[in-house]
């Protein structure tokens, strides 16, 4: 009887104590774990109460923003960790996760600002349909349905050399959208070199042996990035950066604990693309090598694995050395919904960004943000002009082009405002480069998107954004309605010095805004 009421005594008290924190501890606002900031109270309305959706949302909010939310799900994921049955052995040992419907509140980037003072990039609350890696289905075209809830992440080793790896489930003909769409760009700018390069996932060179054996773990890239090039107009160049990547699997060419490969694999293509090109093939030693230790990146908050977390890694990435180059910014501001609002006045600030050891938004290094037009002019006269139409896979590209091109205009298909044909003939572009990576080139919105800029008419926004943006910073990101700023609210600090080489000042002088005439008009997909 007395060992029932201590039994009774512990078990109230730890009630009791999970009740008072619940109830009267200050609220989480910022996930970390999730990369996403959480609910906020809704505002009180009659008709709200009414219709009950006011209580619907302040329950929603209160289990939202549970008072130490991230050490919470750290606790479980710990606990779930040593339950978890694990396949093979040695460096080929592995847990698969289910993911569920990835949300848009797990897309990797957050917003606010780094520690260094950076804001980053807003991409975590990227709807449906924006997203880097597309949730809808992918290879549907012949009847399979491979979303990501379906696909699941594979965590693979242990201890310090983790890595976690998405997996792809789509077939070669999820491709055919993606070549009609580039093939009508080839079509629509003749005068214009056209290229593709599909960038396969980590998955594909990293899948140990015996999940490969497992159906429903894997399934090769290569079939579709095979396909899509064997189909692509005579006149379009295809950049097999597979063969490449695969050489050098060795090396630090995907990240372990991020869905993006490794500014290192990025180099690797550049150089392929570049030989493709027949311009300058850059070379490592052109570069200066920086390290941001202890990042942990997407794959923590994707899986919900702990042991990812306590596998943190050195985000290494190469800056142009000695180089004297000019990088312009124009903001696109978008709404809550992520609809196109305006854009801002450019101005030139540096085209990477510093971020502290154990930031998670170090891939954030290459411009800061993806809702971003950048054009970089060069020392180099070949009368070559680049653009590139990306996801953020292609962020970590260009800034080895600088000895390559004359000029070069980073796109993103996402958020691109104008039509393009007319923004490729008002800067005289001479190549055009597609950087997609697999989920992306499978996916039929995506390259609907990219296939409605070429006809894109009249103004996608009512009139110019007023240029609020400070010069010697990423561009803010409190326009999306709510801030998802980690970090005490506040004026953001100036970043750190840029790159040795740029010649990027933060206080230099603004261009007017760009004219209809100069990039073109365009209106909403």
């Amino acid at each position: 009887m007395k060992r029932d009421y201590i039994f009774l005594f512990i078990t109230g008290a730890i009630f009791l104590s999970l009740a008072v924190v619940f109830l009267f501890f200050p609220r989480s606002t910022f996930s970390q774990l999730e990369r996403r900031e959480l609910k906020t109270p809704p505002d009180f309305s009659l008709a709200s109460l009414l219709d009950g959706s006011y209580m619907a949302e302040v329950s929603s909010w209160f289990s939202d923003s549970q008072p130490f939310r991230d050490e919470f799900m750290t606790l479980s994921m710990t606990i779930k960790k040593g339950m978890a049955l694990t396949r093979g052995s040695g460096e080929d040992a592995f847990v698969f996760h289910q993911t569920g419907d990835i949300g848009a509140d797990m897309i990797p980037g957050g917003t606010g600002e780094d520690s260094a003072g950076e804001p980053a990039d807003p991409a975590a609350a990227i709807p449906e349909g924006d997203r880097d890696i597309p949730e809808g289905n992918i290879g549907a075209a012949d009847g399979e349905e491979s979303k990501m809830s379906k696909s699941g992440i594979l965590i693979v080793g242990s201890g310090e050399k983790v890595r976690a790896l998405m997996n792809y489930g789509g077939s070669p003909s999820a491709g055919n959208p993606y070549v009609a769409m580039v093939n009508e760009y080839a079509s629509r700018m003749p005068d214009v070199r056209i290229y593709s390069m599909v960038v396969p996932i980590a998955m594909e060179f990293y899948c140990p042996a015996e999940a490969r054996k497992r159906p429903g773990l894997y399934k090769s890239q290569l079939p579709a990035i095979n396909h899509i090039y064997s189909r692509l107009a005579p006149g379009v160049r295809p950049v097999n950066v597979y063969t490449t990547l695969s050489e050098h699997t060795g090396e630090d060419i995907y990240l372990r604990t991020d869905h993006h490969w490794a500014p290192l694999g990025a180099y690797y293509a550049a150089r392929k693309f570049a030989e493709t090109a027949g311009v300058h093939v850059p070379d490592l030693s052109e570069f200066d090598r920086r390290v941001i230790h202890r990042f942990v990146g997407s794959m923590y908050g994707y899986s919900k694995d702990i042991s990812v977390k306590n596998a943190p890694e050195d985000f290494a990435y190469y800056t142009p050395k000695d180089l004297n180059y000019t990088s312009t910014f124009t903001v696109i501001n978008v709404d809550k919904d992520f609809h196109i609002t305006g854009q801002g006045k450019p101005y030139k600030t540096s085209y990477f960004k510093h971020f502290k050891d154990g930031s998670g938004n170090a891939y954030l290094t290459f411009m800061g943000s993806d809702f971003l037009i950048v054009k970089v002019e060069t020392p180099v006269r070949n009368g070559r002009r680049l653009a590139v139409l990306k996801d953020s896979y292609g962020n970590a590209l260009p800034g080895y082009l600088f000895r390559s091109f004359e000029e070069i205009h980073v796109l993103d298909f996402r958020y691109f405002p104008h039509n393009i044909v007319d923004y490729c003939r008002a800067h005289g572009i001479t190549d055009f480069l597609f950087v997609q990576n697999i989920f992306n080139a499978s996916s039929s919105g995506v390259a609907a998107r990219c296939r409605a800029m070429l006809t894109r008419k009249g103004s996608h926004f009512d009139a110019p954004a007023p240029d609020n943006h400070r010069k010697d910073t990423v561009p803010s990101t409190q326009h999306h309605g709510k801030s998802q700023d980690p970090t005490p609210q506040g004026s953001p600090a100036a970043p750190e010095s840029p790159a040795s080489g740029s010649s990027e000042s933060p206080a230099a002088s603004e261009p007017a805004n760009p004219t209809p005439e100069e990039v073109g008009a365009d209106n909403q997909i």
